[in-house]
């Protein structure tokens, strides 16, 4: 494999869970009420450094779609799916929209999910001395 070229987002940010690729933005946020096997999912307009998998017909909550699989293109995780083609008249806005998992993403950043490694109770480092 070659040399991977990533995009750096200046902002507000979803980023990969497991390796911290840069994703998307906030702003690029349509809907935050999509539902995955995981729980909760995100509605994008734009994200980045991703790849995609083979269109495939699935049937979802909201009828039959073509979709792709949406890998992170620095660790190869797969975090959520793209909209090709939306069967449904109601459901064409999606298409061309890309789904990130929540289970899957850390983000916004300033607002992180992230648990802090330290688990000291209390005090400060001038306690230590």
């Amino acid at each position: 494999m070659g040399r991977v070229f990533v995009v750096t987002l200046e902002g507000n940010i979803y980023s990969c869970k497991h390796c911290g690729t840069h994703l998307a933005l906030t702003e690029d946020v349509i809907s935050k009420s999509f539902q995955c096997s995981h729980g909760k999912a995100y509605l994008f307009n734009k994200v980045v450094n991703v790849t995609f998998g083979e269109k495939e017909e699935r049937m979802m909550m909201t009828g039959l779609h073509t979709v792709v699989d949406i890998f992170c293109v620095q660790c190869g995780s797969i975090i959520g799916w793209k909209y090709e083609t939306a069967h449904e008249k109601s459901q064409k806005y999606k298409e061309g929209k890309s789904v990130l998992e929540r289970f899957k993403i850390f983000g916004p950043v300033g607002r992180h999910y992230w648990v802090s490694l330290d688990t000291r109770v209390g005090g400060s480092d001038a306690d230590d001395v």
